[in-house]
């Protein structure tokens, strides 16, 4: 019999009061060629993070050449017109510091952080490296030789091929459509294409120039001035992307991996973009739904039925467009099962109004793990960063809390009811066509194949049921 005395232990304590958010008030200002600059003071440890981001990312490649973006930020830091991949390397290694780059599909970055001591130095390899490549040709072949080995590498993960796949019907001829570089494209860059594009993309008036940490205002201006201020303006591209293929019905994609004991699933249709009035909705609705393992989909297709190690939904809100997609790793034999569940999840949250517990706790959730991502200044900077990025509203952060609070029980149907479509979803399924096909024939009129190299297999799948 329990001790009455310990009834306590039966009930988790409430939780604590808010704490007001401490977050450093930036400072902004522009230089004359454009180059807008935010200062963070923080002094509560001697470090400095920097950021320098342009909003160029790997949406702009040519389209005879993508992945260009990805190959141009990993030059940077292979070599400069004054140093060398390895004095490069040595002289980071030798302060403690870190500099990278890299791109992804709305804006590319380099990044750098070192102790507030040798501040000056990080901040000069920085603009060495984002203003001065040189992009030496032997750097490139390895460059170009590595890639490749990572496509190959690559097409041996079910994960890439449902996402490769799932990009390519969601988002048609946009070019979020592109999630890699081809073979052609890797053999046909050149170090002239480099460094035009280079030029046209790395310009003041497109970027940020983020400093963070333990700085003083007037000592970084004139550090910025005279590192950056030479810099020369140029033409910022303009998207005109077409639109999103509209959906009419929902459709099915198999990628045959033969012998495969698993399908990779992923059930999506469009979303939103990152500024849509009803990200906030979406993001307390993919809570409740599939964002973590407390949700509904991880507790029905893990904990109840027992087809996977984890389910999952996300809200993919990028710049210019967006999706909505849920997805899972399931045995083979469960792989029409686990569709059943999904969908059946899919109308639930479309359909029926969410319990107060649900979303009580997916508030509490959401609120409660905010402020972890400001807790380093890594982690400020980089929120701060995606602000100006994503064109976010400058008091984002600060009112971040009360407009998750804000979301009400109508606004999570609503919102699922606008942004979640299974009728006209798209079905990605990655497994074993020999084995599955008769299991998801049923969830929509017909069933596009692909191989592993995502190239169209002119077959009838219902011919593959029952092979050896």
């Amino acid at each position: 019999m329990d001790n009455p005395t310990e009834a306590f232990r039966h009930q988790p304590p409430a939780p604590l009061p808010l704490r007001t958010l401490s977050i450093p008030t930036p400072e902004e200002l522009t230089l004359p060629n454009g180059l807008r600059v935010i200062i963070i003071e923080s002094r509560r440890l001697p470090l400095v993070s920097i950021r320098l981001a342009f909003r160029t990312g790997d949406a702009f490649d040519p389209p005879d050449l993508p992945g260009l973006s990805d190959v141009l930020t990993h030059m940077l830091t292979e070599g400069t017109v004054s140093r060398t991949s390895r004095q490069i390397a040595d002289e980071v290694a030798r302060i403690g510091a870190t500099l990278n780059a890299g791109a992804n599909s709305d804006y590319s970055t380099v990044a750098a952080s070192a102790l507030a001591s040798y501040a000056n130095t990080i901040f000069e390899l920085l603009a060495d490296v984002a203003l001065r490549p040189s992009f030496p040709e032997d750097e490139l072949q390895l460059t170009k030789q590595n890639t490749q080995q990572n496509m190959i590498a690559q097409r041996a993960q079910p994960s890439f091929l449902a996402s490769e796949t799932l990009a390519r019907v969601i988002f048609g001829k946009h070019p979020y459509a592109v999630v890699s570089p081809t073979v052609e494209s890797i053999n046909a860059m050149t170090r002239e294409q480099l460094a035009g594009f280079h030029r046209a993309a790395f310009i003041p008036n497109n970027a940020v120039l983020l400093i963070a940490g333990d700085v003083r205002r007037d000592a970084v201006m004139k550090r910025v001035e005279k590192l950056f201020a030479a810099w020369q303006p140029g033409e910022v591209a303009q998207p005109a992307w077409p639109p999103l293929p509209e959906r009419e019905a929902r459709s099915l994609y198999l990628v045959n991996r033969p012998g495969s004991a698993q399908s990779n699933i992923v059930i999506a249709n469009a979303g939103i973009t990152r500024t849509h009035p009803d990200y906030f909705p979406l993001l307390v609705m993919n809570t409740v739904l599939g964002a973590n393992a407390s949700s509904r989909l991880f507790m029905n297709l893990r904990e109840a039925k027992g087809y996977t190690y984890g389910a999952y939904s996300s809200v993919d809100a990028r710049r210019f467009a967006g999706t909505f997609r849920a997805s899972a790793e399931v045995r083979a034999d469960v792989t029409g099962a686990s569709l059943k569940e999904f969908f059946m999840e899919l109308e639930r949250i479309r359909e029926v109004p969410v319990a107060d517990k649900e979303l009580a706790d997916a508030k509490s959730y959401l609120i409660g793990v905010f402020p972890i991502r400001l807790e380093t200044q890594e982690g400020l900077i980089d929120q701060f960063m995606q602000i100006k990025m994503q064109g976010l509203p400058e008091d984002y952060l600060l009112t971040y809390r009360d407009r998750v609070n804000a979301v009400t029980m109508t606004d999570v149907l609503r919102g699922a009811r606008a942004h979640v479509t299974p009728d006209r979803a798209a079905i990605v399924v990655v497994g074993d066509a020999a084995s599955i096909t008769d299991q998801i024939a049923s969830y929509a009129a017909d069933i596009e194949m692909y191989d592993s190299a995502g190239k169209r297999q002119e077959v009838n799948v219902a011919d593959t049921v029952g092979d050896d």
